[in-house]
């Protein structure tokens, strides 16, 4: 199987799974508990059906959007992940240069491989900063500082986190980082010998965004332990206004779910909010971001922009959000895999997939424009 074998997202998982050894390909694919809301963050897109209209003279189609202040070519950003360099050795580059290309946002998380200073410094476009709220306040408001000298465009908090979830996946096979597998982690990794030699021959594996504040050369760190030993369940609304103000400039929060949470965005002044379930990798059992999402667009879509992400696996998903009232979405495992696959080219192939199916289903719905996209456009089942 190779990259032009793969025309979609199922295609991209699975070219992934056969390059990347077992523990690492599961942190990609796997979710908390039992995978309930992993499974429902895209079968919630099958409840509900698009109507198109006709005859609409449809020759030139625009899917630009203006978000938190950035103009996007096309309404799907590159939601911020973590540790992708251990997919790809060039993680975060080859994102930001994919993203670049196609006009669209990108975001280096707390937990990424490649310094945030870097990619604003090397790649164009809308960057965002995904940041987790640590116990130790001195390491917040430098993270913080940091991102604002290097220019970042948006803050993105992550609120759905302050502790980590059951991801029984990594469990198995003693994920942690640095490496320090069990034996069936070990074995998994065996019967991968051209990954362990991409690894070992490229720049050596790093946070450059803890680097300075996590010591984690005296034993493995699980992405569980970083979770709940480090990031501060005590985190308030007071708290994340205190960050807003400080910010001065565009701020997110992602990883709201409740109107009521909504509403308080609202009042401490953050500018967008992403209803998100953190790729059902936190509380399983929970809503996805689209079953939420028309109620709170109808609370606060006149005064924050709402976007969401989960379960983006075609174009019809995306528009489907859209048309609720979504004014953007993010994806996340739809380029790591690709990214895991290919590298650059994988995930550029990805992002083109997923504009011309948008393109597409945008003519075939009689849309020329994002904003045509309305609720009279679905039937719910």
């Amino acid at each position: 199987m190779r990259l032009q074998n793969c025309h979609n997202f199922h295609d991209f998982r699975e070219l992934a799974k056969r390059r990347l050894p077992g523990p690492i390909f599961n942190y990609i694919d796997g979710a908390a508990d039992d995978e309930v809301t992993l499974r429902r963050n895209a079968a919630s897109f099958e409840q509900c059906d698009l109507v198109p209209n006709v005859l609409r003279g449809v020759t030139d189609v625009d899917l630009s959007v203006t978000v938190m202040g950035q103009k996007l070519a096309m309404p799907v950003y590159c939601s911020p992940t973590a540790l992708q360099r251990l997919f790809h050795h060039d993680g975060e580059n080859a994102v930001a240069a994919a993203a670049s290309k196609f006009g669209t946002m990108f975001g280096v998380s707390s937990l990424g491989t490649v310094s945030l200073e870097q990619i604003r410094k090397t790649y164009s476009g809308p960057q965002v900063y995904q940041f987790y709220f640590h116990k130790d306040r001195g390491l917040n408001q430098a993270m913080m500082q940091r991102a604002k000298d290097a220019g970042v465009n948006v803050m993105m908090l992550t609120v759905d986190s302050i502790t980590g979830g059951n991801r029984e996946r990594d469990l198995r096979t003693g994920f942690s980082i640095p490496f320090k597998l069990n034996l069936a982690g070990l074995t998994q990794f065996a019967m991968k010998p051209a990954w362990a030699l991409n690894y070992l021959t490229h720049e050596r594996f790093r946070l450059p965004q803890l680097d300075e504040h996590v010591d984690m050369s005296g034993g493995a760190m699980s992405i569980g332990r970083y979770f709940t030993e480090m990031l501060d369940p005590a985190m308030t609304w007071d708290d994340v206004a205190e960050m807003v103000k400080l910010w001065g400039g565009q701020f997110c929060l992602k990883g709201i779910m409740s109107v009521e949470d909504a509403k308080r965005a609202v009042d401490i002044g953050c500018t967008g909010i992403i209803l998100s379930n953190h790729g059902g990798r936190q509380l399983d059992g929970s809503r996805s971001g689209f079953d939420q999402l028309a109620e709170i667009v109808d609370a606060v879509g006149d005064r924050i922009d709402v976007m969401m992400d989960g379960g983006i696996q075609r174009g019809t998903h995306v528009l489907k959000a859209l048309s609720l009232g979504a004014k953007a979405v993010g994806i996340g495992r739809f380029y790591l895999y690709p990214l895991a696959a290919a590298g650059q080219p994988g995930v550029e192939r990805a992002l083109g997939q997923l504009r011309t199916e948008i393109e597409r289903d945008m003519k075939l719905m009689g849309c020329t424009s994002v904003s045509q996209l309305t609720r009279e456009n679905l039937r719910f089942r």
